[in-house]
């Protein structure tokens, strides 16, 4: 059954993934003041939890449910977005990208044979139209994006990672987004601080304490402003609207990563650039109007 706010969620999650396509702004801000690589990352998952932990002692002493026990749905998003933030230390940021932003195929592939859905369609239009985007922008050189180094396996792993943990979501349809948060912090500082142990060598020294307590209030307006709430509801989401429709609208991280480096860092953004970002939209448009009409003709 369709959600009863269905367009509006789609609508939230591409305006949340957006967002994401800034999120290199304030890691450079990081890097630059000390907080290196993946230490970063890891800074970014523990003070959330700190700040979630006290809202689920709290649901906890109610009886309601807090998500410790959903170690899958944790590992999975919460995981996936991790390796995602450190490829960007180990390979090319397009290399990265591409292999990301797979994630679609996998989420289709897992909805027609894991779950046995049958998939419509329209999604293999939408599916062609915003691979395709993804090719004319970051494939420039003609190379298949097929893994050559640990970053890019990272960006892979990371990509599977996000559309198993959407579908593992649309299979459990929570009511409320504060378990699986709560899982996403939990499950994603262990397997933060797992990845920063084994590639400590890669990834950098730990920074100095002095530097971690100087980008202390950055980092918090970073967590509360930004973090936490597309987080809650990048990963409530699929279970109302669908893991894959979810991973067609990730897709708008691309369009604003683009433009906003263009703008800001002088990248270059030119026919190619311009072109692949209006397939991305096109795609993800058309995936919520036909995702909308089918769920809409399904008998109530």
């Amino acid at each position: 059954m369709r959600h009863p706010h269905h367009v509006t969620i789609c609508c939230a999650v591409a305006l949340a993934t957006g967002l994401w396509g800034l999120y290199w702004i304030p890691q450079r801000e990081l890097e630059a003041a000390g907080l290196t690589g993946g230490w970063g990352t890891l800074a970014q998952y523990v003070i959330p939890l700190v700040l979630v932990a006290p809202v689920m002692a709290w649901r906890a002493s109610k009886g309601r449910p807090t998500g410790a026990t959903w170690c899958l749905i944790g590992t999975l998003t919460g995981g996936g977005i991790v390796c995602y933030a450190n490829s960007f230390l180990l390979t090319e940021v397009v290399r990265a990208l591409m292999l990301f932003y797979m994630a679609p195929v996998w989420a289709t592939l897992l909805e027609r044979f894991a779950m046995r859905r049958a998939v419509a369609r329209s999604r293999y239009l939408t599916l062609a139209l915003a691979l395709g985007g993804l090719w004319i922008v970051f494939g420039q050189d003609g190379d298949p994006p097929l893994p050559r180094n640990a970053g890019d396996w990272l960006a892979l792993a990371g990509g599977a990672m996000i559309a198993a943990g959407a579908a593992r979501v649309n299979a459990v349809q929570p009511d409320s987004p504060w378990p699986i948060l709560f899982s996403f912090y939990v499950y994603g500082t262990a397997f933060a601080a797992v990845v920063c142990w084994l590639l400590r060598a890669e990834l950098g020294p730990v920074p100095a304490a002095g530097d971690l307590v100087a980008m202390l209030p950055f980092l918090f307006l970073l967590v509360v402003f930004l973090l936490i709430p597309t987080n809650a509801l990048l990963i409530w989401s699929p279970a109302k609207i669908g893991a894959g429709v979810f991973s067609i609208l990730m897709l708008s991280e691309i369009v604003t990563g683009a433009v906003s480096a263009a703008l800001l860092a002088d990248e270059r953004f030119g026919w190619r650039e311009a072109l692949g970002c209006g397939l991305i939209v096109a795609a993800g448009a058309i995936e919520i109007v036909a995702s909308g009409r089918k769920n809409a003709s399904e008998p109530r």
